[in-house]
């Protein structure tokens, strides 16, 4: 099982429109509402793929409550600590190209809330193989809530995050972290990427794999550097992408897979998040067929 924490869930809201023109008003083709907030998608997409999952974190009020409910429904387990202050929403804008998204802060989490919160989590981890942290943190919480996490369970730790929450994270010992390009650049502020990808590994974390678009993926670990990359772009709504990925790493350490095939796979799954016109979902079909064309090389820097 991998256990999920999303310290700041979200309802996401999606609106597809033909053309996306800022001022400018628009008609809506299709409107969507599900369950959100990076760790959430994470746990959709391991639970659509087969592998098994619970989700855990922070929820709150009216908004809150239809995220535990829409989880119900898709039959994902979960374990949310209740919190007073109303759980976030988020936006996404969709057109045939690209996708633009309106963050909300999240709600304010209270000393006690983040004491019952954490300490739900060593029976929550009872059997887990990793745990995935991914997200923003909302008010309240420190940015070292991450890096307390991590020492705090027994079972390795995927992080996705950035800032000073990616920086504590490497400090605790984080088991692999999984930013984005120009995450990294801007919490090292180093901006050769296996160069900031090594200096997260000098303070600690164990491997770093770094997303970076259509350049496909770099893998910092203990056993070598690899490259991994897609031939083809994908049109469509990239906002899943990186969730899709993280999952995909987190399943391949859970079934013991080599780093060249975990990478694989994480290209193949984040790129097959992208015609699905909303996060936490992949399109099958098309993962089948782009895992073959997944070119996967180790790297000498």
């Amino acid at each position: 099982m991998i256990l999920t924490i999303t310290l700041n869930p979200a309802v996401d809201v999606t609106y597809e429109v033909d053309e996306l023109v800022p001022h400018a008003t628009h008609r809506v083709r299709a409107v969507r509402e599900q369950a959100g907030g990076k760790g959430v998608n994470v746990s959709r997409v391991l639970h659509q793929v087969g592998h098994p999952t619970m989700a855990t974190g922070l929820l709150g009020g009216p908004t809150g409550d239809l995220v535990r409910g829409r989880l119900a429904a898709a039959g994902i387990e979960t374990a949310f600590t209740p919190i007073t202050a109303t759980t976030r929403r988020t936006v996404v804008v969709t057109d045939t190209e690209d996708a633009t998204v309106f963050n909300e802060p999240g709600p304010a989490v209270t000393d006690a809330e983040w004491s019952a919160f954490t300490g739900s989590l060593n029976a929550l981890s009872t059997g887990a193989t990793c745990v995935v942290m991914s997200g923003s943190l909302p008010a309240g919480v420190d940015p070292a809530a991450y890096a307390e996490l991590c020492a705090l369970l027994p079972v390795p730790a995927v992080v996705d995050t950035s800032g000073p929450a990616l920086l504590a994270a490497a400090e605790a010992g984080a088991n692999l972290l999984k930013p984005n390009a120009a995450e990294l650049s801007e919490a090292t502020g180093i901006q050769d990427t296996y160069a900031a990808a090594q200096h997260l590994r000098d303070r600690g974390a164990t491997t770093v794999v770094v997303t970076r678009g259509a350049d496909g993926m770099l893998a910092v670990t203990p056993d070598g550097t690899w490259s991994a990359r897609l031939g083809e772009r994908i049109a469509g709504n990239p906002t899943g992408a990186g969730d899709a990925a993280t999952a995909a790493l987190a399943a391949g350490h859970a079934t013991g897979a080599d780093w060249p095939e975990r990478l694989r796979e994480a290209v193949a799954w984040s790129a097959a998040a992208v015609p699905v016109p909303h996060a936490g979902e992949v399109d099958l079909p098309t993962l089948d067929r782009l895992r073959p064309l997944v070119t996967v090389t180790k790297e000498n820097p």
